[in-house]
């Protein structure tokens, strides 16, 4: 056992407390031994301490500040003692030998930047949710998810090298993260882990999906599934990801796509639903880049303000 890595388990919680707890408890029957819990608060409403009550082998981490998804993991992260760090939505739970199949494709391939296992949906525990991706087109920033929806029948139960993890339940070497850093937290709220995937293969790493490990998803919990917050930051961060990840000269092609095609198509549509706040706040989130055109580059402690 002295000579098993430590995986340090890292989630965030904000004004998602009850998720949290049923987390928690999920993870007490996991059967890795060599595992710590780090709870990261980002300013919740609701206070966090009932975690320590109910969890006291837990390590909670209070932000003064909601740091987002990127700097909640970050804060994680640094404070992790662990050869492995596996950010884990709270708006999951999982089965005691989840983490075994995780440890053990790492430890046999060093190549490996990132893992992530088969998520199925919480209240469908028989149907997929991921299973791998697809690449994203660097004019469209288009990807699709592979298996989402599929029954779990056996069809995804290879593992297998995949375009990017789902930020659900990242499974990430220390070596790996002391190499190309930190999440970049302009992000703030969604795109960040495809991101950080895009850069861990740019540094010669591969992404890897296994089946073996299964976790399973409430999805959108904490934001909600029809949230302005929600509209907003994918709206902003999909272009900023762009921006960020696709050179001259078929970032050029990627605008025209983008002008023409991706955001009339957004607008009509919910123009059509007469969704106008979720129209006010997706205008909003493009409106951003344009603002803040130069921020683009792999500023890690970059704090933005959330709007």
């Amino acid at each position: 056992m002295s000579n098993l890595p430590l995986v340090s388990i890292i989630s965030i919680n904000y004004n998602g407390l009850q998720l949290t707890l049923d987390m928690l408890e999920s993870l007490r029957y996991v059967t890795y031994p060599k595992v710590e819990i780090i709870i990261v608060d980002n300013a919740s409403k609701e206070a966090p301490d009932q975690i320590k009550t109910q969890f006291p082998e837990v390590n909670l981490l209070k932000n003064p500040v909601n740091e987002g998804f990127a700097g909640g993991n970050n804060g994680g992260m640094e404070m992790a003692k662990g050869d492995y760090f596996l950010l884990l939505n709270n708006d999951t739970e999982v089965p005691p030998g989840f983490l075994e199949p995780l440890v053990q494709r790492a430890e046999n391939d060093k190549n490996i930047g990132v893992i992530c296992p088969k998520l199925l949906y919480f209240d469908q525990p028989e149907t997929i949710q991921y299973a791998g991706y697809t690449p994203i087109s660097s004019v469209t920033g288009r990807g699709h998810g592979i298996g989402i929806n599929q029954p779990d029948d056996g069809t995804y139960d290879t593992a297998t090298i995949t375009s990017r993890a789902h930020g659900a339940a990242m499974f990430i070497p220390r070596a790996v993260v002391e190499k190309v850093g930190l999440m970049a937290e302009l992000y703030f709220l969604y795109y960040e882990e495809m991101d950080y995937c895009e850069r861990i293969k740019k540094a010669g790493y591969t992404i890897w999906y296994e089946p073996a490990s299964q976790v399973f998803h409430k999805e959108s919990m904490t934001t909600g599934k029809n949230s302005l917050l929600k509209t907003y930051y994918l709206s902003r961060n999909r272009l900023l990801y762009l921006r960020r990840n696709v050179s001259w000269p078929v970032f050029g092609a990627t605008l025209l796509y983008y002008f023409l095609i991706a955001v009339p198509k957004n607008v009509l549509q919910l123009v059509l639903k007469r969704e106008w706040k979720h129209l006010k706040a997706y205008v909003k989130g493009l409106w951003w880049n344009f603002q803040n055109w130069n921020i683009h580059e792999d500023k890690q402690l970059l704090r933005i303000e959330q709007s």
